[in-house]
């Protein structure tokens, strides 16, 4: 497994439950944080309780969150998600703490862990994956394995390596900086969209609230010399936000990025799989990279046990992994890259969603789109919708 992380230490503590001998491998040393959102959808918090490890969770100190609001400006959709396996809340853990935590459940699991250990490439026979080759403490060392999973980001080296194919790509639309803050109090989770801008707050860890915005990444280098500058500009597109950040104090550096792509991967080949961001990637607007992280962890692990013990044949297995992953996927991919898009969305689509806003109920339902516990077949069905528009009036 290379890759510690939101896909790489669930992948190797399910399969390590099942009985197999896992080997789990981050060049990093936990704790130790990364560039992420780290806002945790209900999906993402009921496979945490599935997993036996809500109170862990729960434990690490960061505030429940119960409510979203998107304010579009004319109108606003305020609502709670629907429960989802009895889970009712969102949890934006900062991932110094996460990550160590599904780490420690990695190992008691059963899986080996080495952290520090850099994979450099992979090794082949009769061009088959057949394990890893890296370095620990500058000792050179290769490791064999039925199935090698990359679980290693975006720019994933397992990727490269087997050469990977991309699919149903989009180019990155937009940048995203955020940072924290002292003393400024949120209403569970807020989103706010403008044209060319939009952003969240929340509540994290520590007392502090995170906020996240994003803009045209055709405005990165104009924006990027004076990222706070340009950022406390756009609060101000809502003076009431703008009012709460002030009166706040920010206690970290930013952090952002340019480089966020949107893309499916094809996921496994001979010896070899991809789970997490290695095989499918998305801009953060909707927050689903943990929570999706998570399932795809899940469909990987019982894919690979599926075929490692024979029931199927492993390619068979690892392709219903891939078709199980794009079905629960493309929706919300489609939506998120609609959003990180920052356009207007257009006539039809803003009369749907200044609907939704006139109903409490409805409003709970889209939420509930975004947490994961309401489908969007099921929610745009021509009755649903049909519905919806007659409330409004």
């Amino acid at each position: 497994m290379v890759g510690a992380r939101c896909a790489g230490s669930p992948t190797a503590m399910l399969l390590a439950r099942r009985g197999y001998r896992v080997l789990l491998l981050d060049k990093r040393h936990f704790p130790s944080d990364t560039v992420s959102s780290h806002f945790m959808q209900q999906q993402g918090v009921a496979l945490i309780k599935q997993w036996g490890l809500l109170e862990r969770l729960v434990g690490l100190g960061a505030p429940p969150v119960r409510s979203t609001s998107l304010n579009f400006g004319p109108f606003v959709i305020r609502g709670s998600a629907l429960p989802m396996d009895g889970v009712v809340e969102a949890y934006a853990t900062r991932r110094t703490l996460l990550d160590e935590m599904l780490l420690d459940a990695a190992a008691e699991s059963g899986a080996e862990v080495r952290e520090g250990f850099t994979v450099e490439g992979l090794t082949f026979e009769n061009g088959v994956v057949a394990g890893v080759r890296g370095r620990l403490n500058d000792r050179e060392m290769t490791e064999s394995a039925a199935v090698v999973v990359g679980a290693d980001g975006r720019n994933s080296m397992v990727a490269r390596e087997v050469g990977a194919p991309m699919y149903d790509a989009v180019p990155p639309q937009a940048v995203t900086y955020y940072s924290y803050w002292s003393d400024v109090p949120t209403d569970g989770l807020e989103i706010y969209v403008r044209p060319d801008r939009s952003w969240g707050m929340f509540p994290t860890n520590e007392g502090l609230t995170c906020i996240a915005l994003s803009w045209p990444v055709s405005e990165f280098e104009a924006n990027r010399h004076d990222v706070e500058g340009n950022f406390l500009k756009t609060l101000e597109l809502v003076p009431d936000v703008a009012e709460r950040a002030r009166a706040g104090t920010r206690v970290e550096r930013f952090r952002g990025t340019a480089d966020v792509p949107n893309f499916f991967r094809k996921p496994f080949g001979d010896g070899w799989a991809l789970v997490g961001d290695a095989g499918y990637h998305k801009d953060p607007c909707t927050a689903q990279g943990i929570g999706d992280g998570f399932r795809d962890a899940q469909l990987l692990a019982e894919a690979i046990d599926t075929g490692l013990s024979g029931r199927q044949p492993i390619h068979e297995a690892l392709g219903r992994y891939e078709r199980a992953r794009n079905e629960h996927a493309m929706p919300i991919y489609q939506f998120t890259c609609e959003l990180a898009a920052l356009q207007p969305p257009p006539p039809e689509k803003a009369a749907l969603l200044a609907a939704v806003a006139q109903d409490p109920q409805t409003s709970n339902r889209f939420v509930s789109l975004i947490a994961g516990s309401v489908s969007f077949a099921e929610f745009f069905a021509p009755e649903n919708i049909e519905r919806t528009m007659a409330v409004a009036g």
